[in-house]
This record gives C-alpha cells, sequence and structure tokens, in this order.
C-alpha cells in the first residue's frame, strides 16, 4: 500500500527555485520520493538523497526506512531549508541493516566521506598525535606519533589535543625517562653517545651505557606513568633518592631529585588531576547566531590532555543536541571512544549513541549528561570555553564579512564575494615549476581547498605568463566540464593574481578562450621597487587602484598575496628536496633501494659509484657481478 503523498502546489517559492535553476522544482522532488518509497523496505538501514548530477544532498539512517522517508512528504510542516533540500533531489537510495545501531554507524561513515550539503558536519576532522612506546624492538623508543594504531607494535597513550602538548610531555618525559627518541637505524648505526645522552635525555643503549634489565625498567617505569600510576612511580623515586642520600651517593640521588622535577611539571602542565575520572571525553556545544562551537577535552589516566575547538557546519533551525548528537557520531567514526562521554546537552538518542560506539569499540561506552559534582562541573568548564571560542569566532567573522563588503565596493562587484581564489607561482629559474592557489571566505581560509599544480609544459625560463596560464587552463577547464552551469560551490566569486597588469591579461585572454565572460578578475602587484605597503590593484578597463597604506583592506590584501606565496614557495621547496633526494644510481636497472645504500656506503657518494672501478663495485655486498656490470656500464657507456 502507497504512503500518502501530500501533493505541493507551485508556490512563490518554487517559483524562485525554478528561475535560480530549471532543475529543481518541489514537484519533481516529491516525485522522486514517490518513486522511491514504491519499494522502501520498512527494515532500519540509512537513505541518501542526491540532487540531479549525482551530488549528495543529505544521508539520514532510520529505525524503518520506509516510514521515515515518508514524512518528508509532507511539505508544509517542513522548514524551508528541507523544502530546498527535497526540491533539488531527483533521487532517493536506501541501504538496509541488521539494527538501527548499525544504521548509526553507516550513516556517520556515509556522512564522513561523502559530506552532503544539508548534513551537520564536522569540517576539521585531523588526526590527533599519540605518544607511542614503541615495544617491537629489544630497546623500546619513545615517540610522537599520529594515524592508525598497529596491534603489536606498542603502546599508545592518547589523544593529545595538540602536536605542542605531545612535545611538552614527551620533553618532561625524556628527562624523567631517558628513553630513546631515535630511530632504529640511527641506533644501529651509532659509536657514541649523541647529544642526547649528553644533556641527560636518553640513557645511550646505542653504545652500552644502560643495561637491558635496567633499561627495562625505565620501560616499565614510563608505560606505568602514563598509565595513570604516577604517584606509585613518584613514590617509588623518592624512596630512591632518600636511599641514595643517606648512602652519601649524592651524584645519584641528584639524578633522582631531577627526575621527580620532571614528573611534577608534567603534573602541573596537565592541570587538573582527576584519578578517578580515569578516560574520559568531555563534549560540549554551544550555539548562538546559527552558529555552534564545540569543546571537546580529553582526560586520559585522570590528566588533561588539552582541548580543541570544533566549528560544525549545519543550519540555522539545528538546535544544539541535535548538533552534539551528529558531532559526536562523526567525531567517533573511525576513531575509538574513551569508556565515558560526558556531554552538556541531553541526546535524545543517548542510548542509541552509546550503543553504537560500544560495538565501534569492541568495550562498554558511556554517553553521560551529569546532573551534579565533579562531572557537572567539568561539562560546565568545557560549555564555558565553547562559548568564548564562538564568541572569538563570531568577532572574526563579522569584521572578515566587512572586509568582503569593503573589498566588494572598492572593486565595483556586483555582489559580496563568499569565494576568493588567489594564484601565485614559485620557481627558480624555471626549475621545479609550480603553480598554486589559496582560498578565502568570509570565515577565513578554507585549507582543504588549497590546490597545487605542477607544471607540465616546458616554458622559457621564468616565463611567469605561460605557468599562470598553464594553471587556469587546468583549474578552470575541469570547472568547466564537473560544472558547466556553474551551479556549484566550488566556483570563485573572485580571482586575485599575484602580479602586474600583464598577468591581469594573460589571465584574461585565459578565460576569453574558455568562453568564461563574466568572471571578476584581479591583481595585485608590490609598489616600486617591490614596497609592501604601496600594493596597486590592476582591474580590467580601469586604472590601477591604489589602497591607503593604514586601510584594513590593504591589510587583508596582503595576507590574501602572503598567504599565496607562502603556500606557493613551500610546495616549491618541498618538490625540490624531493629532486634532491633522487640519486643518479636511481636510473640504473637492478640498483634499488638496498644496493645503493651499500653503494653509498662503499664509495661515500654517487660520484664514488661512477669513478669506481668494475673489481671494486664486485666486492660491495649484496652487488652480484651482471649488476657490477651494469653500474659500469652506465657511468662507461661513451668509454
Amino acid at each position: 500500500m502507497d504512503v500518502p503523498i501530500e501533493r505541493p502546489t507551485t508556490s512563490v517559492m518554487d517559483d524562485a527555485m525554478a528561475l535560480a535553476d530549471p532543475g529543481v522544482s518541489l514537484e519533481r522532488g516529491v516525485a522522486a520520493l514517490r518513486a522511491a518509497l514504491r519499494t522502501m523496505p520498512t527494515a532500519p538501514g540509512v537513505y541518501h538523497m542526491r540532487d540531479r548530477r549525482g551530488g549528495p544532498l543529505y544521508v539520514g539512517k532510520a529505525k524503518s526506512l520506509r516510514k521515515r522517508v515518508a514524512t518528508y512528504a509532507n511539505i508544509r510542516a517542513l522548514p524551508v531549508r528541507l523544502q530546498r533540500m527535497i526540491a533539488a533531489t531527483t533521487t532517493v537510495e536506501a541501504t538496509t541493516t541488521e539494527s538501527e545501531v548499525e544504521a548509526l554507524l553507516l550513516e556517520s561513515n556515509m556522512i564522513k566521506r561523502l559530506r552532503p550539503h544539508y548534513n551537520i558536519l564536522l569540517r576539521d576532522d585531523k588526526s590527533f598525535p599519540y605518544i607511542l612506546l614503541r615495544r617491537d624492538h629489544a630497546w623500546p623508543q619513545i615517540v610522537k606519533y599520529r594515524g592508525a594504531a598497529r596491534a603489536g607494535r606498542g603502546d599508545y597513550f592518547g589523544p593529545f589535543a595538540s602536536a605542542g602538548a605531545v612535545n611538552l610531555t614527551l620533553n618532561a618525559l625524556q628527562r624523567a625517562f631517558p628513553l630513546r627518541s631515535c630511530s632504529d637505524s640511527v641506533l644501529a648505526s651509532r659509536t657514541r653517545p649523541c647529544l642526547q645522552h649528553q644533556i641527560k635525555r636518553c640513557a645511550a643503549p646505542c653504545v652500552g651505557r644502560i643495561g637491558k634489565a635496567d633499561y627495562d625498567a625505565l620501560v616499565e617505569e614510563t608505560r606505568a606513568f602514563l598509565s595513570g600510576k604516577g604517584q606509585d612511580v613518584q613514590d617509588r623515586l623518592t624512596a630512591r633518592m632518600t636511599a641514595a642520600s643517606e648512602a652519601l651517593e649524592f651524584e645519584t640521588a641528584a639524578a633522582y631529585r631531577d627526575r621527580l622535577k620532571a614528573l611534577a611539571h608534567i603534573r602541573m602542565q596537565q592541570g587538573i588531576n582527576l584519578p578517578r575520572l580515569g578516560d574520559t571525553d568531555v563534549v560540549a556545544v554551544h550555539e548562538e547566531a546559527g552558529q555552534a562551537c564545540v569543546q571537546v577535552f580529553f582526560f586520559r589516566s585522570g590528566r588533561n590532555y588539552g582541548n580543541r575547538a570544533f566549528f560544525p557546519r549545519h543550519g540555522k533551525d539545528e538546535t544544539a543536541a541535535a548538533i552534539l548528537a551528529a558531532f559526536l557520531g562523526q567525531f567517533y567514526n573511525g576513531r575509538e571512544a574513551p569508556p565515558l562521554v560526558l556531554v552538556n546537552r541531553p541526546l535524545a538518542e543517548a542510548a542509541l549513541l552509546a550503543e553504537a560506539l560500544t560495538v565501534a569499540a569492541g568495550r562498554r561506552v558511556r554517553v553521560h549528561h551529569p546532573l551534579r559534582g565533579r562531572k557537572r562541573k567539568l561539562v560546565e568548564d568545557a560549555a564555558r570555553n565553547a562559548r568564548e571560542a564562538l564568541a572569538r569566532r563570531l568577532g572574526e567573522s563579522a569584521t572578515q564579512r566587512r572586509l568582503f563588503e569593503s573589498l566588494s565596493a572598492r572593486f565595483g562587484l556586483e555582489s559580496t564575494p563568499r569565494r576568493i581564489e588567489v594564484y601565485d607561482n614559485s620557481h627558480i629559474s624555471g626549475t621545479d615549476a609550480v603553480g598554486c592557489l589559496i582560498v578565502a571566505g568570509p570565515e577565513g581560509f578554507v585549507r582543504n581547498a588549497y590546490r597545487k599544480f605542477t607544471i607540465r609544459s616546458t616554458p622559457p625560463r621564468g616565463d611567469d605568463y605561460a605557468m599562470l596560464r598553464e594553471v587556469l587552463t587546468r583549474r578552470f577547464g575541469r570547472l568547466l566540464k564537473e560544472d558547466p552551469e556553474r551551479a556549484g560551490e566550488g566556483w570563485p566569486d573572485l580571482v586575485l593574481i599575484d602580479g602586474g597588469a600583464g598577468q591581469l591579461g594573460e589571465g584574461l585572454r585565459v578565460f576569453a578562450d574558455l568562453g568564461i565572460a563574466d568572471l571578476p578578475v584581479a591583481a595585485i602587484a608590490k609598489g616600486p621597487d617591490r614596497n609592501a605597503g604601496r600594493e596597486r590593484v590592476f582591474l580590467p578597463g580601469r586604472p590601477p587602484l591604489s589602497i591607503g597604506a593604514r586601510e584594513p583592506l590593504l591589510y587583508f590584501l596582503q595576507r590574501l598575496r602572503d598567504e599565496a606565496h607562502r603556500f606557493a614557495i613551500g610546495t616549491h621547496r618541498a618538490r625540490r628536496a624531493k629532486a634532491a633526494a633522487r640519486s643518479v644510481l636511481d636510473a640504473i636497472p637492478g640498483v634499488g633501494l638496498r644496493r645503493k645504500k651499500a653503494l653509498l656506503h662503499r664509495f661515500g657518494s654517487a660520484r664514488g659509484v661512477s669513478q669506481a672501478g668494475l673489481a671494486d663495485l664486485e666486492t660491495v655486498d649484496g652487488i652480484s657481478g651482471a649488476v657490477a656490470r651494469a653500474i659500469h656500464d652506465h657511468f662507461h657507456a661513451d668509454s
């Protein structure tokens, strides 16, 4: 039996959408819903709405797919934002699951992967650093680590909120527990202690300055301290210091004293120490003026490992509780949740979310909204941090919006831009040439939209125009291919080129060749003698525009240009470093990494290899007579 669907009447909103995009219509969207519901199962699962280009619009989970999708048919009951979503929908796909818990896990995975336009999205989803105590070597190593945990490699402690927090903790740990931080290859090649041993941050196992049993004891003490047994470790070190002092072994006592100072420093840095709290994440949301901030505090073994602020993308009609629930699902997708997650808002599906996190982690996970006691104080502190971070962001956004409006007025644009693309290139006399673009919006730099272009052509040495032509042609040629109607969000509202009138003219010629006639373009050049502060802006059909040295707009344009320059220079240096790391030995058939290392170890450099005789080459470990002949012939082909 078909689910009854309210048939929409053509409204002013529908007409406006149709004028904006002929492929968008409430009538067509509801027709797509009706077609999907004919075969929609009643089982739990995930539904996925797509637009006419196949782009993801929305992903949702349901206990009953058929009942949930049918709710979108009551058009008048939906907010305007969801009406727009239905109007843009052309297909609805469904994936069934065994349970609602599996549906929630799949939903989080799909949202993270597809990033649908109408979902609440976690935008800053970078990995968090850990401390890794490697135990897959005879002499365990302590290092900073990012990435997925590998079974059997060692013990992972974290996550920490930032790399800086890990570095501070590692520095203090190495003073308290002088374990090696060097790589296995460096350890194997040392013949005398390194600087780390001289400043008392490594026990120098590489040269036998510490026995295996004593080193293993240091490893166990490190593991115990990071696992929350810091007080026990400190008590043992205090007892040893006292015993050494009573035995008049003052140098040994001083060493224990220094280690205790380092441990105290770590505990002071990490602030709150709540042993009974164990491993807990404290997550709080604050919503204001249509934006939200989520603060996450990491507590491990009762110690504070820092916090990080997130600003999810969401519709203005979303509640704080809905934002928090969506955030938790995406945040812990691919990341193991601790046994306890404290939140500052009651969640409608807290039990379902906890069950999903339990399944993903392989052990029990609780999602709890505390109402009293120390835990309540923790979520209140996190909420206060969220409120303050959002206030700072709103203030910055307001300033940024004013700058965009000022730019629009001075450049004579028809509307305030929401996406500015800035182009620059970098090379040394034409070698290792790269082009780059950065993107800026009302909320700041959009770093996940930055792009690098390796210059494929071979322009004359230092021909910046040819490089710019190639970058713009590739960038906008692809945009035209992927989105010929320019309906997506990838198109810029303003193209800003680092350069002067020549670069502007080159950019205009590229756009004319591509048939792009209505895209605002400008170029910004430094003043005479490349004097920053006297920049001029070149616009089509207008004399150069000079902006006052103290105007905020000038500082804004300088920031855009300098960020593009920084990104281009960094990309170019990385490319040069990669090229420098290549060796002429790489071009010889049969010479891989191991043989190359053996050759360089024997002869000192590639030049030494090229000058070696055939008999000398045959004496190198791993180099057979045939390979030696191939190496010799490679360097003496003309002799």
